[in-house]
């Protein structure tokens, strides 16, 4: 009789510890709740930035471009402009932006998490610098990114794997349209 008590003692202990972590994110982390994130209320033309101060003298280019020939465009500082199609709906860690309502999207992120968007930032004109990167995302990893975050992808690999160009941004600004 101790002992099925001692069992279940130890069963919800695991339970209590499995519930009490709340959310995780993609790295198998707390998801992160702070003002970065949080949504916010924006008059018509404001704006808000993320990250690093967007520098004066860095070449621009059109997300459609960068399509063309992503080699040309990888590791190389570049600023995009564009509009926010989806983000993060969790924590604000990744946007996909077009050049235009409509247009082919890139999946922006912010290094590692180094900084956030508000999660209601779709919809709004963003510029963003940083660099092209093209990378293959594991099945596991393009899985939650569509499964919990929303993300969408136009080609799947056959093993379930996603060769994606994606753009790592070090400072956005994000106006309110």
């Amino acid at each position: 009789m101790s002992k099925l008590f001692l069992s279940l003692c130890l069963l919800m202990a695991g339970c209590v510890a499995a519930f009490g972590q709340g959310e995780l994110n993609s790295k198998g982390e707390p998801v992160a709740k702070n003002e970065q994130n949080a949504p916010v209320e924006l008059k018509k033309g404001e704006k808000i930035t993320r990250g690093a101060e967007l520098a004066k003298s860095v070449d621009k280019v059109k997300v459609a471009k960068v399509f063309e020939d992503p080699a040309k465009f990888t590791d190389k500082t570049v600023e995009v402009n564009g509009v926010i199609v989806r983000s993060c709906k969790k924590e604000g860690c990744w946007m996909e932006m077009a050049d235009k309502e409509g247009g082919k999207s890139v999946r922006v992120t912010f290094g590692d998490h180094a900084f956030f968007i508000p999660l209601n930032s779709a919809g709004m004109k963003v510029r963003a610098q940083g660099v092209f990167k093209t990378k293959v995302l594991s099945k596991e990893h393009v899985d939650h990114l569509i499964n919990d975050d929303g993300a969408k992808f136009d080609n799947r690999n056959p093993d379930g794997t996603v060769t994606e160009v994606s753009f790592d941004a070090t400072g956005v600004i994000l106006t309110k349209i």
